[in-house]
Formats: C-alpha cells, sequence, structure tokens
C-alpha cells in the first residue's frame, strides 16, 4: 500500500513539472512581445502627425494662391504686381515641398497681398482726391465764364440804352423839364432780378430785401425825388451820381438799377445787408 501511494506521488511529480515549463514559457513570451508592441504604437504615432501638419500646411497654401491669383487680378493697373507674382510662382513651383517651407511660402504671399491691397487704397484715395480738385476747378471756370459773360451782356446793354438814349434826349437837363418814361414798379424789378442774378449772382432771398429796400426809398418810380436832392428808384444823392451808369440816367430805370446795384455791392456787399442797415437807421 506504501509503495502504491509513493508511486502515485512521483507520477504526478512528473506530471506537473511541464505545466510549469509551460507558464514560465507564455511569461517570457509576453515580455518580449509587449515591448515591440507599445514601440510599434510609439514609432505610429509620428507618421500621423507628419501626415496631419503636411495637410494642413497644404492647404495653407492652396488658400493663400487663391487668394494671391484673385488679388493680382483685382489690382491690376493701380498696384506693382513683381512682389505678388513671384510668391504665386513660388507656391505653384513648391506646392509638393515640406510643411515648412509651404508655410513660410504661404506667409510671403499673404504678405504681398497686403501689401498689394494698401497700394491700391492709397492709389484710390488720391485719384478721389485729384478727382474732387478737378470737378472744383471746373466749376470755378465755370462760374468765372459766367459771370463775365454777364458782365459783358450787361454792358453791351448798358451801351446799347445809353446811345438809345442820347439820340432821343432833350436838351433839358433840368428834373422839372425832363420827360418821364412810364416804367411800372413790375417791370423794374423785373429788370432789376436779372441784373441782381446775372452781374452778382444774387438769388431770390437777395431780391426780395431788394424789393422792401427800394419800396421804401422810391416805391420803385424813376423819378421819385425828395428835397435833400436824392432821385430815382435807388434814391441816388445826389440824383447826378448815376450819370456814371448812363447819359439818361434821369428816366431810364435800367440805367438806375445798375447804378443803384453796383452802389450796394460796394457799400453794403448785398441787399440784405443794405436792407438791415436802412431798417436801423432810416437809410442806406
Amino acid at each position: 500500500m506504501r509503495n502504491s501511494l509513493s508511486s502515485l506521488s512521483s507520477t504526478a511529480v512528473r506530471h506537473r513539472r511541464p505545466l510549469r515549463f509551460t507558464a514560465a514559457a507564455v511569461l517570457a513570451v509576453a515580455a518580449v512581445v509587449t515591448p515591440i508592441a507599445v514601440q510599434s504604437a510609439n514609432a505610429a504615432t509620428p507618421s500621423s502627425h507628419s501626415s496631419s501638419a503636411d495637410g494642413i500646411a497644404a492647404q495653407l497654401s492652396f488658400k493663400s494662391l487663391a487668394s494671391a491669383k484673385l488679388t493680382a487680378d483685382q489690382v491690376n493697373g493701380k498696384a506693382d504686381l513683381t512682389q505678388l507674382k513671384a510668391a504665386i510662382s513660388a507656391l505653384e513651383n513648391n506646392y509638393s515641398s515640406d510643411p515648412a517651407v509651404l508655410t513660410k511660402l504661404s506667409n510671403t504671399a499673404d504678405a504681398a497681398v497686403v501689401l498689394a491691397k494698401a497700394t491700391v487704397a492709397g492709389y484710390d484715395a488720391g485719384a478721389q482726391i485729384a478727382q474732387a480738385a478737378a470737378e472744383k476747378a471746373a466749376a470755378e471756370a465755370a462760374a468765372k465764364a459766367a459771370a463775365e459773360a454777364a458782365a459783358k451782356a450787361a454792358a453791351e446793354a448798358q451801351a446799347k440804352a445809353a446811345a438809345d438814349a442820347a439820340a432821343s434826349s432833350s436838351s433839358s437837363t433840368s428834373y422839372s423839364s425832363t420827360a418821364s418814361v412810364s416804367v411800372s414798379p413790375g417791370s423794374a424789378q423785373a429788370i432789376a432780378k436779372s441784373m441782381a442774378a446775372s452781374s452778382y449772382g444774387w438769388g431770390d432771398d437777395q431780391f426780395s430785401c431788394l424789393v422792401s429796400l427800394w419800396n421804401r426809398e422810391s416805391g420803385w418810380s424813376t423819378t421819385a425825388g425828395n428835397a435833400s436832392g436824392a432821385y430815382g428808384i435807388p434814391q441816388a444823392l445826389p440824383g447826378s451820381k448815376m450819370a456814371s451808369a448812363g447819359p439818361n440816367w434821369q428816366t431810364d430805370a435800367s440805367t438806375q438799377i445798375a447804378w443803384g446795384l453796383g452802389y450796394i455791392n460796394g457799400s453794403y456787399g448785398s441787399p440784405c445787408a443794405a436792407w438791415g442797415h436802412s431798417q436801423s437807421t432810416g437809410w442806406y
């Protein structure tokens, strides 16, 4: 019986030894395989990062290239395209370069775009200033030409009126013997409005002041006079002062008005200024 038990124990021991060797072998294999797997995983990470960087750099370079080409079309003729064209050429010829090179080329192209747009902004601003100056000069020239034409027309009309009056005037120069030319206040005002606009550029506001002023002074009568010697529509004092505007100053509304407008312009600058003075002092 004892011999049988000893034999069974020996048999069990012989069967357990292979199991121990097998476990040890598994651990050994695991120790070798695990570092290799970790190394493989770690080795795969830089490659993934490199691929991502390549993609981003490529996208940025394509975007910069498109922007540079669009800007070149927009600013053509307004800015120097040397730097912009060089940047476009560099991107087109180096689209397969490494990320660092592509990033540098993209930045160069973006800077060239900014410079070109800034140059065009300055060009446009200068063009606007030049256009405004040209328009102002043209307006001033037109105004000057209009004033000269009006002055010439007034002078010609005055000369004609003077010639006509000289041919038909009587030999008397006194107020009492002067024939009265019938001119209504409305007609006289129409003459004055035309002269005020053509010779001095005065509009309706100034003409309204003129109407009020000469309504008060003479009622727009060519023969109005007072004891002080004032005479005519503008009440020149003395009336003979109006001879500087024409020999028919005693009867001709145009001659009296021409003299009166010149007096107002020289003394007050405008009818409204003369009217204001008359309101405050009773005379002008």
